[in-house]
């Protein structure tokens, strides 16, 4: 490059001066020439994508979001070619509809960049048959199939808060909560834990580390080239030096062994592995992508729904007492079943308004506006343009969920215009490229959360002191130690 300059007879100042001009000149078009120009939104959006990535790092992406819809409407420019929309029409004609992912997504790719997987496929078509072999784990006819040992994974939690109980000492919620959703994945996933809640500590940091692999994966999947570059390439794969700790060397040793032993047990991988025997077209990365996205995407998204229904609930005037009183009368036994839990209306209205008000996904849902371009509302948005779809902004809006939107509030699904609200409640997302793990999400909610209120009386050390969260990749709650009191009569 230095030689073709000189061949130009450009020096030095000459050269900074051209790129400092073409800088400027990218500038001025992406703020006032560019076709989403006059959508309003933060100044710094309009130039760069770095005003989101400091929001993303900060923490407060999704509070910010719905504070910019607030003052701006239904579309927010937070990056100089993102739209996000908050109009009651997004949900159905983004998300439910068959558009293109953004080039996000690609970076969950395992275990480098040549090997696509059904989170980081863009093309609907591509996402659509990686999932045809491995979406029939997920089914709940067959999760509940390990509904049983799901249920000694989760005896181990209320043995630890027996523990506490007796001691009198405060527990850290947020951890035992992470432990008992990874080792459920563990045992959903390979018939196998991964040890947490045996010993009762985060093996090798696996959780701590966690939350810097998740803000690290936020940013990096609008900056690939840094990312393919750095960890997700060939290289890294051949020496086995992924970064991603405890939970996927497990993971990969499980598939190892579920290889050596195919009889080992019924779960997901058992559905994977005859997958891959009975389709010469589908290869093991495959079976690798699936069990990392698992991992990845299934402990703390279910914790903080958890710490999410707890909190919430001691905080609310009567919600705890009321729901202990509607599983008193179904006169549930021992710890709650899946179908059990199913037949408590109040109790499932307590986890989705948990859910809907402290959603445990942050980041924006971006998907790519198709040729002949994309109208919602009275907006037309040109080809090309990514819009996104916030889960926050969407379940946190007044002109959906009326004027108490954000206060937690069970009462608000028993309302006459409850069952229209179910379009708009989407915590797992919505459409082709939904959570495919919501159904083991609803099992732990369920079973856990009867048993919980049932046979517990929990409040915070401090009960005037606000909970901290971050919102990365997803949002992790923290900082707030509990008491947990047995209930001495059941």
């Amino acid at each position: 490059m230095a030689g073709l300059f000189a061949l130009l007879g450009l020096s030095s100042p000459q050269v900074a001066g051209l790129l400092a001009a073409a800088v400027l000149t990218l500038c001025v078009w992406r703020r006032y020439f560019s076709p989403i120009s006059d959508i309003p939104g933060p100044f710094w959006a309009s130039f760069t994508r770095l005003w989101h990535i400091q929001r993303i790092l900060k923490g407060d992406q999704n509070l910010e979001l719905i504070r910019l819809h607030d003052k701006h409407g239904h579309f927010v420019r937070v990056a100089p070619n993102e739209v996000s929309v908050s109009h009651p029409d997004a949900v159905r004609k983004i998300l439910a509809a068959p558009l293109r992912k953004g080039d996000w997504y690609k970076v969950v790719a395992f275990p480098d960049g040549r090997f696509v997987n059904p989170m980081s496929a863009t093309d609907p078509a591509v996402k659509n048959e990686l999932s045809r072999h491995l979406a029939p784990a997920y089914t709940l006819p067959n999760l509940l199939r390990s509904e049983g040992n799901v249920s000694n994974v989760i005896s181990l939690l209320f043995n630890w808060l027996d523990k506490f109980s007796a001691s009198g000492e405060p527990i850290d919620l947020d951890k035992f909560f992470t432990f008992t959703t990874s080792d459920v994945i563990g045992e959903v996933i390979f018939s196998k834990q991964f040890g947490f809640l045996n010993e009762g500590r985060d093996i090798d940091n696996t959780i701590a580390n966690a939350h810097p692999q998740a803000a690290y994966v936020s940013v990096a999947g609008f900056f690939r080239w840094f990312h393919v570059l750095c960890l997700s390439n060939p290289l890294i794969t051949w020496l086995g030096v992924t970064p991603w700790g405890h939970l996927i060397n497990t993971a990969m040793a499980a598939i190892k062994d579920r290889q050596a032993n195919p009889d080992a047990g019924f779960d997901a991988l058992a559905h994977w592995l005859s997958a891959l025997e009975a389709n010469p077209k589908m290869q093991l990365h495959e079976v690798h992508s699936a069990a990392f996205n698992a991992v990845a995407a299934g402990n703390e998204t279910v914790a903080a729904a958890l710490q999410a229904f707890v909190y919430y609930m001691i905080r609310h005037p009567n919600a705890w007492e009321r729901a202990r009183a509607e599983v008193d009368a179904a006169g549930i036994q021992g710890l709650a079943s899946f179908a059990d839990a199913q037949k408590l209306p109040f109790l499932q209205a307590c986890i989705k308004e948990a859910l809907r008000i402290f959603g445990p996904a942050s980041m924006g849902l971006p998907r790519v506006v198709p040729k002949g371009g994309l109208t919602i509302g009275d907006r037309t948005l040109p080809a090309g343009t990514i819009v996104s779809v916030n889960i926050w902004v969407i379940q946190h809006s007044k002109e959906i969920w009326g004027p108490d939107a954000r206060e937690f509030n069970p009462d608000r699904w028993f309302r006459e215009d409850a069952a229209s609200l179910e379009k708009y409640f989407i915590p797992w997302g919505m459409g082709y490229a939904s959570c495919p793990g919501q159904n083991i999400a609803k099992i732990e909610l369920s079973k856990i959360c009867a048993t919980l209120v049932r046979d517990y009386d929990i409040r915070q050390v401090d009960p005037k002191h606000e909970w901290t969260w971050k919102a990365n990749f997803t949002v992790t709650p923290e900082n707030w130690p509990c008491y947990v009191k047995k209930r001495e009569t059941i």
